[in-house]
């Protein structure tokens, strides 16, 4: 069986690029092609692919936006996201409206076929350096009694000290993004309204102390 795939991404070069490399596979086809998410959505409802791969990053429409689009047609394709960020926000809003796939643009070809293939099965594929990641974030990190996982505790002991959102993602390497993300998780959790009660509760409960740097 040949597995159908259509291309999005801003960058025609990549395209190009995928084009070649996936037309090496005899059992896969690339059927179009898409500069932005809303020519993306246009697309794949013209062509009706098996596998959509489309980039995050992409104007006028996000790769978010259009595969929360294409997914809610009757019968959509599998969607499988590429992106050169692995920020855990961009995964889990993926992995939320139900894509496929999540693939760094750095993977290599192997790991392509096997994404696509694997998508069209209709199996979830995730690249093994986002599973890493995932895995050293979340596995044997139980929340604790606050309900905060380790890393939203690291968080708000930092907003504690005073560091701005890009102070703290530069000093824990996370993108600025996954850091707003864990600052929404841990004033839910702990019920507060804003930054300063969230200084206030380090505080309080000597997450932070005066003479802490």
């Amino acid at each position: 069986m040949t597995v159908s795939v259509l291309l999005a991404d801003d960058q025609a070069t990549v395209r190009r690029g995928l084009r070649l490399i996936i037309g090496t596979q005899p059992d896969l086809r690339v059927v179009g092609e898409a500069a932005d998410g809303r020519e993306a959505v246009e697309a794949v409802r013209r062509l009706r692919p098996d596998v959509a791969l489309l980039d995050i990053a992409m104007p006028r429409m996000t790769g978010i936006a259009a595969a929360r689009e294409i997914l809610a047609d009757p019968a959509p394709p599998r969607v499988v996201m590429l992106t050169t960020y692995d920020t855990e926000d961009n995964l889990e809003g993926a992995l939320r409206m139900g894509v496929s796939g999540f693939l760094l643009k750095v993977s290599p070809p192997e790991q392509l076929f096997s994404a696509i293939r694997t998508a069209a099965r209709g199996l979830a594929v995730l690249d093994p350096a986002i599973t890493r990641r995932v895995m050293a974030g979340y596995v044997g990190t139980p929340a604790g009694p606050d309900g905060l996982t380790p890393r939203e505790r690291e968080v708000l002991v930092l907003i504690g000290r005073g560091l701005s959102n890009a102070e703290i993602a530069a000093s824990l390497a996370i993108g600025l993004s996954t850091v707003g993300t864990h600052i929404n998780r841990l004033l839910a959790k702990l019920a507060l309204r804003d930054r300063a009660e969230a200084v206030r509760h380090a505080y309080e409960h000597g997450l932070v102390r005066p003479r802490d740097p």
